[in-house]
C-alpha cells in the first residue's frame, strides 16, 4: 500500500485544520493509502517541535526529509499556506521540492491583514494545490499558482446528542434559548456578535472553544460587560460536540473572517438554525442555497424561534447532503492524486 503522510503546526485537535486533515487522512485510507501524520504538535505518529507555530527553531531539512522518506505523497495542510512559522514552511517546501505534494490552503497570508505582507506559498511542478474555497483558488491564480476547490465535508447524518443532560451540566433551564457559538474566542470570532444577537433575543450564550492569540482579557471583559447568561467550554470532559449542537437552539457564527466556517454547514447536518455574519465566504457557501440569518439582524430570528419552521431545517440539511458530503471526498481526492500522477502538458 502506498502512504501518504500528512504534515502541519499541529493536528490531532478541534482546529479546523486538524478536523479536516482528520476528514483526509479518512478519505486517504478509503483510496488504499496508508496514512501517517508528522506536526509540531498533538496526537500524531512523529512529533517534530519545529514545526510548530511557536517554535523557536524550525527542524533542519535532514529532520523532515528523514520523517517523509517512506512517504509515497506529501500533504502539507496549511504549513506552506499561512506564515505562523515560516522557517519551517521552507524546510518542509524544501523537502518537498521535485516529489508528490498537495498543499492543502485553509487560509493564505494576504487574508489576514498582518500577514499581508508574506508572498504566496510555494509552488512546483510535482504539486498540486488545493483550497477550501472558491475565493482563494481565484487569489492563487492571480497570482500564478493554479488550484483546485475542494470545499470541507460533513457526515450529514452525524450522531445524535444527549439535549436534555447537556443542558443540565451547562444548567440551562429546558426552557431557555440557547445560542452556541461552536468556535474559538479570537478577534476575527466576533464574540461580540454573538453576545449581542443572544441579549436581543432573550437567550443564553455558549462560546465553546478557548481564548487563544491573547484574547483572554478582550473575552473577559466582554462577558463580564453582557446582560445575557454565558457559557464558556465543554461543562464537563464527556459532553461532545454532538452533545453541544443538540443542547442549543441556534448555532451563531458572527465572524468577520473565515476560510470556510464548519458551523456555517455542521449546523445544517444538525439540523439548527444559523445566524451567521457576513464574511467573504459566507456568500460564496450561502450561494449553494443555505437559508440562514443575519448575526447582526436579531428581528427575523426572533420571529423564527417564536413560531419555528421545520421546512427551513429540512432544506439546508438537503443543501449540506447535496454539496457537502463526506462520502463524496474520496472520489475528490483521487481526481487530484491522479493529476499529480498524470503528466502535466
Amino acid at each position: 500500500m502506498p502512504t501518504a503522510t500528512l504534515v502541519s503546526f499541529r493536528l490531532g485537535g478541534g482546529d479546523g485544520v486538524s478536523v479536516e486533515s482528520a476528514k483526509w487522512a479518512r478519505a486517504l485510507g478509503e483510496l488504499g493509502w496508508t496514512v501517517t501524520t508528522v506536526a509540531g504538535s498533538g496526537p500524531v505518529d512523529l512529533l517534530l517541535p519545529g514545526l510548530a507555530m511557536d517554535a523557536p527553531d524550525p527542524p533542519t531539512l535532514s529532520e523532515v526529509d528523514d520523517a517523509l522518506a517512506a512517504a509515497d505523497l506529501v500533504v502539507v495542510e496549511n504549513l506552506c499556506s499561512l506564515p505562523l512559522n515560516p522557517g519551517a514552511a521552507r524546510v518542509v517546501a524544501g523537502a518537498c521540492a521535485g516529489r508528490p505534494a498537495i498543499l492543502h490552503h485553509h487560509d493564505l497570508p494576504w487574508q489576514r491583514p498582518h500577514l499581508a505582507h508574506f508572498p504566496p506559498p510555494p509552488d512546483d511542478p510535482q504539486w498540486a494545490h488545493v483550497t477550501i474555497n472558491d475565493l482563494s483558488r481565484r487569489d492563487l491564480d492571480a497570482r500564478g499558482i493554479a488550484a483546485t476547490t475542494v470545499y470541507n465535508t460533513f457526515d450529514p447524518d452525524p450522531p445524535k446528542g444527549d439535549r436534555v443532560r447537556t443542558r443540565a451540566a451547562l444548567g440551562v433551564p429546558p426552557q431557555e434559548r440557547l445560542l452556541l457559538q461552536p468556535t474559538r474566542a479570537l478577534a476575527r470570532k466576533n464574540v461580540a456578535g454573538g453576545l449581542s444577537l443572544a441579549a436581543s433575543v432573550d437567550g443564553a450564550y455558549w462560546l465553546l472553544g478557548p481564548a487563544e492569540d491573547g484574547y483572554g482579557p478582550e473575552l473577559d471583559r466582554l462577558v463580564a460587560g453582557t446582560p445575557c447568561p454565558v457559557h464558556l467550554g465543554f461543562p464537563t470532559g464527556d459532553i461532545s460536540i454532538a452533545d453541544a449542537y443538540a443542547a442549543c437552539d441556534v448555532v451563531v457564527l458572527p465572524s468577520t473572517w473565515e476560510g470556510f466556517g464548519n458551523p456555517s454547514v455542521e449546523s445544517a447536518t444538525y439540523r439548527r438554525p444559523l445566524a451567521i455574519g457576513s464574511y467573504p465566504v459566507a456568500a460564496e457557501l450561502a450561494a449553494f442555497g443555505f437559508r440562514w440569518f443575519d448575526s447582526a439582524e436579531p428581528r427575523p430570528l426572533a420571529a423564527w424561534l417564536g413560531d419555528p419552521d421545520a421546512q427551513l431545517l429540512s432544506h439546508n440539511h438537503r443543501v449540506a447532503r447535496t454539496h457537502f458530503n463526506r462520502a463524496d471526498l474520496p472520489a475528490r481526492l483521487a481526481e487530484v492524486i491522479d493529476r499529480i500522477r498524470s503528466p502535466r502538458g
